[in-house]
């Protein structure tokens, strides 16, 4: 993708929810809390970040570069807030996320944004001036990366038991033990 489009992209931030909910609910809690060690996450951590996300990073930045431009830097989002939470049944935070993520995207469709408006320019507190355009192409690509993350440390379970059919499967062969 060269060009970022909204629209077109925006097919992805709305699958999201659902490629989770028809995937994680009603897994057992080892799938959902299965992570790589020490100070990594587990799809159901990743479910709690995506929630954080939608609460104080995506759409309030939206509106605070729409308000600000570069003047004023974003507020630094806490990365680790999901930590900070008691875990609760899956089901719960899926729900949670599906219905975030719903008004988040009647919130972007309704600004009606231009190709203009995606040049428009803030300010991140650690990487410095951005685009609204970067901005929302990071929202698609983190999606991405996430439901990518899930599937590793979720095929990772399975590490020693595939045996000797290790070996073609990248997912589980590439991880550093």
């Amino acid at each position: 993708m060269n060009e970022f489009d909204v629209l077109s992209s925006t097919c992805i931030l709305e699958h999201t929810p659902t490629v989770l909910i028809e995937w994680l609910r009603g897994l057992p809690d080892e799938w959902l809390d299965c992570d790589e060690g020490e100070g990594t996450w587990s799809a159901r951590t990743v479910v709690g970040h995506l929630i954080a996300g939608e609460r104080a990073d995506w759409m309030p930045r939206v509106h605070h570069l729409l308000r600000h431009g570069d003047a004023v830097a974003f507020e630094p989002f806490d990365r680790f807030a999901q930590f900070h939470d008691e875990p609760r049944p899956i089901a719960l935070q899926l729900d949670e996320f599906a219905r975030l993520r719903s008004a988040s995207l009647a919130d972007l469709e309704a600004l009606d944004l231009g190709v203009e408006d995606l040049k428009r320019r803030g300010r991140h507190p650690e990487f410095g001036v951005v685009t609204l355009g970067q901005h929302l192409a990071t929202w698609v690509a983190h999606d991405l990366s996430h439901i990518a993350q899930i599937a590793r440390v979720m095929a990772r379970r399975c590490d020693t038991a595939v045996g000797p059919w290790r070996a073609y499967l990248p997912i589980i062969r590439e991880w550093k033990r």
